[in-house]
């Protein structure tokens, strides 16, 4: 005999969903800020901890869940090996590669809400046409999500490391979704429910996901998570309708209004529209440089680089992917600190979509120690390059690049950028000549304020700290 009867039940399981959209309201607000997210990720990852655990009481509360009552080990066994797995990856995966790890638990996300559709679809139930309708919603968003974070994955990862590109891609794309819906329309109405179809209909939510990201360039892939982060959140709370589920309800309308902001927010920091990044093909892993730009790189010595940030009264540095890339994070704040004991005025310099992933260096960074208060924006850091005596840019390519400005044929024009050109003298440090992802020549690199410091991120300033030492 149970110890709780339905009402009993159904009363705790209430009271417990509104203190869990406390919680994650309340974690979300704090993960605004860098001082405080860590707290913020603790605060929302309790709230899922109690709303999990509370679905162990929904069979006790009269309504439904037989499925959790008659598979509780299978249910435990899930958590289990999914705890495990997640407990693992976030001890072992890198911090250069969390994009590849968001894009891939964005996508696990969008495919637990697709398959929860799956599940209510293949029943045939007929629950009638507003039901059905918020099922197949949440199964087309969820699958493409699933599969579109999977090539997204697996551009980052270096697995697909070209976009694939050709004539009438878009139209395909449109018989793809337009054989979908049909499909869809057809379950939602009851008119033809039958296992071939909602199968035929889930594949084909599963090729447009992987046919709309293939086109799109790894210079475009912070955009592109941020939007499948707010699809799979606007899919489980659809399925959270579905199941009569508030806790999916809150938890997926958080997530997908939070990723819809992020997505317009980054869009805006590249100076284009959402369908551009989807559908322009800018950025496209391989392909060649575009532009030319007259004059030479001029290189310069790592010691006289440090020389010239040693006497300097401020310098700005500008973080990018070949930061991430050298894991050179840790000695750059060591170069800060060395520069900031000499009486240098030291910050750093976030762009909006610097590297792979939103917020990609701002974590790099707090990694690394650095201090918050030496962390600015665009907006806040770029009318100080002109009174800047150094601006370092280390790995930063289109973020710095001047042709946004002034140049109406580039494909980046527009988009709003550091001013790094601006300061008295400009040290990039680059692998070599070659381009930056989106295949773009970077003006910055020829003009003559600007000195090429060749080399990995770390070894470059490694050797920049040996010769901040050598000053003495």
């Amino acid at each position: 005999m149970s110890l709780l009867n339905p009402s009993a039940a159904k009363w705790i399981i209430d009271a417990a969903y509104i203190l869990v959209a406390f919680l994650f309201i309340t974690g979300l607000k704090r993960m605004s800020s860098p001082v405080t997210a860590r707290g913020g990720i603790l605060w929302a990852g309790l709230g899922m901890l109690i709303a999990t655990l509370v679905t162990f009481l929904a069979p006790l509360s009269g309504g439904g869940a037989e499925g959790v009552a008659s598979n509780f080990v299978l249910v435990i066994l899930a958590i289990a090996i999914g705890g495990a797995l997640a407990w693992w990856s976030g001890k072992r995966v890198a911090m250069t590669d969390m994009p590849q790890m968001i894009a891939l638990y964005n996508g696990m996300g969008g495919g637990a809400a697709a398959a929860i559709a799956a599940v209510e679809l293949f029943k045939g139930d007929s629950h009638g046409i507003a039901y059905g309708a918020l099922a197949v919603l949440g199964g087309l968003i969820g699958s493409v999500s699933f599969s579109g974070s999977g090539i997204a994955f697996g551009k980052l990862q270096g697995l697909i490391k070209k976009s694939f590109r050709f004539g009438g891609q878009q139209i395909l794309n449109i018989v793809i979704l337009g054989g979908t819906i049909v499909l869809g329309a057809m379950v939602a109405a009851g008119v033809n429910d039958g296992p071939m179809v909602v199968s035929a209909f889930f594949v084909l939510a599963l090729v447009l996901g992987v046919t709309m990201t293939l086109p799109i360039g790894g210079a475009d892939m912070p955009v592109v998570i941020s939007l499948y982060n707010a699809l799979t959140g606007l899919a489980v709370a659809f399925e959270g309708f579905v199941l009569n589920n508030a806790a999916m309800i809150i938890a997926g309308t958080v997530v997908g209004s939070a990723g819809t902001l992020l997505t317009q927010l980054m869009a805006k920091a590249m100076n284009r529209s959402l369908g551009n990044v989807l559908f322009s093909g800018f950025g496209d892993t391989g392909t060649a440089a575009t532009g030319t730009v007259a004059g030479s790189q001029k290189p310069i010595d790592a010691n006289d680089a440090g020389v010239m940030m040693g006497f300097a009264q401020k310098v700005i540095v500008v973080p990018g992917y070949g930061m991430a890339v050298g894991q050179a994070q840790h000695k750059v704040w060591e170069l800060a600190q060395l520069l900031q004991h000499r009486g240098v005025t030291v910050k750093f310099a976030i762009h909006p979509v610097a590297g792979r992933m939103p917020g990609h260096m701002n974590v790099l960074l707090a990694e690394a120690g650095v201090p918050y208060d030496l962390i600015a924006d665009l907006e806040e850091v770029n009318a100080e390059f002109e009174t800047t005596d150094v601006a370092l840019i280390i790995g930063a390519n289109d973020v710095v690049n001047p042709v946004a400005r002034n140049d109406k044929s580039s494909p980046i024009y527009g988009m709003p950028i550091l001013n790094a050109d601006k300061a008295k003298n400009v040290v990039v440090i680059k692998r070599g000549q070659g381009q930056g992802f989106s295949g773009i020549e970077n003006a910055l690199f020829y003009l003559d304020n600007t000195r090429m410091l060749y080399g990995d991120a770390q070894g470059a300033v490694n050797q920049l700290i040996q010769a901040v030492k050598a000053i003495g």
